[in-house]
């Protein structure tokens, strides 16, 4: 089991460079194919959609058929699939369906990890465990900043994209012969999703869900780029260090928010106060665009770091979940999530795009404010909810 959990975070230190280094090839993509900001927030939009539209028949497989084989086929098919079409795309058209497939093979690979730490280890224990996943395939996150930057410059990226989908064949093989499945629950227990939508302990979580995660990564995904080049004029190396150092407030965030519920005895109180500290650093970005690129890369840093709560909102819905349902309860969270960035990203290229008639500046901060605000409101809304502990 553990040769195969290594496996799955690989696979989702792919998931994470999938989903953030669009960031960094914004000014050669723009050079080579014709994409504007606008068709790569569209194209990364896709990533987020199909990645969780995914999430409620993954749920489903990892309860019925298992991480093993739902993670292997799917990773294989559209991780590896994907990659190879980018390598090879002319035109925005084709960025759209390889990031499209790349969303469906990398959907399934931090759930299966979550299933198996849900189903195989003590309930206390579900946070940090699933902060440790998430800040070790954050190592992805950072690959996507400054090294993708500097493989686009030296070797080019269509190479890059090419050895990427070689990698995620391999990895993909590698977890259909080393993960192991847990054993089946006892029993002929039945439910669905619907199931767990009708808990109410869910639904003062699920609107923080669909927000808290939706700036950090649209921001270190997308518009970090734009942002540092159209105000600032930073060139493609400059980009990839400044969302490298976001990338590493990310990190630290998510191991730092880790055991904070089992050192607190709470899951509420961990996760509002961090939102809210982000939501204030989201909103002073608004303010204060433009101002330096100095205070953007503190404030983009620290949206990084406080926007980290991703793991330990999932084990506080985790804590309502019945055994039975655990597939489907922490992609059910994950649908939120994803789904939030997914939707935050469509809205947020048009919203760009209508704002900026001004200039770039007054479109980014616009742009800032409505992350800002969308996390705030889900953040007060989470004060409805019940607490956990553990």
């Amino acid at each position: 089991m553990r040769a195969g959990l290594i496996l799955l975070c690989l696979a989702y230190v792919l998931s994470q460079f999938f989903r953030a280094f669009l960031a960094v090839l914004s000014t050669v993509l723009a050079r080579d194919i014709g994409t504007t900001p606008d068709d790569l927030a569209f194209a990364s939009g896709l990533w987020f959609l199909a990645f969780a539209v995914m999430q409620l028949p993954v749920g489903w497989a990892l309860d019925r058929i298992g991480p093993r084989r739902t993670a292997s086929a799917l990773l294989l098919l559209g991780g590896a699939g994907g990659a190879a079409v980018f390598a090879i795309a002319t035109g925005p058209a084709h960025v759209n369906i390889a990031m499209l497939l790349i969303g469906i093979g990398c959907s399934p690979v931090l759930m299966a990890s979550y299933y198996i730490f849900a189903r195989q280890f003590p309930v206390a224990r579900f946070a940090t465990l699933a902060a440790l996943m998430l800040g070790v395939g954050s190592v992805g996150n950072l690959v996507a900043s400054y090294p993708m930057a500097f493989a686009a410059e030296t070797m080019g990226w269509r190479a890059a994209l090419a050895g990427l989908a070689v990698i995620s064949g391999l990895v993909a093989l590698g977890i259909a012969v080393l993960v192991r499945d847990p054993e089946p629950v006892e029993g002929n227990l039945k439910g669905s999703v619907l199931d767990l939508l009708k808990m109410r302990a869910l639904w003062a979580i699920l609107p923080l869900m669909f927000v808290s995660y939706a700036p950090s990564a649209a921001i270190r995904g997308l518009w970090a780029g734009p942002y540092l080049t159209d105000v600032y004029g930073l060139n493609t190396g400059q980009v990839g260090q400044a969302t490298l150092v976001m990338g590493l407030a990310m990190i630290c965030g998510t191991f730092c928010y880790g055991p904070l519920d089992r050192i607190f005895r709470t899951h509420k109180w961990v996760i509002f106060t961090g939102n809210l500290i982000c939501a204030a650093a989201i909103l002073s970005l608004a303010v204060l665009t433009g101002s330096g690129v100095g205070t953007s890369i503190i404030l983009i840093a620290a949206i990084g770091f406080f926007g980290a709560s991703f793991p330990v909102l999932i084990a506080h819905g985790r804590s309502f979940f019945p055994a039975h349902l655990a597939g489907r309860g922490v992609t059910l969270m994950n649908l939120f999530g994803i789904g939030g960035v997914g939707f935050m990203q469509f809205a947020s290229g048009p919203l760009y795009t209508a704002t900026s008639t001004s200039g770039a500046q007054a479109g980014y901060s616009i742009l800032f404010a409505f992350f800002g605000l969308s996390l705030l409101a889900g953040t007060l809304i989470y004060l409805l909810s019940r607490d956990a502990t553990n």
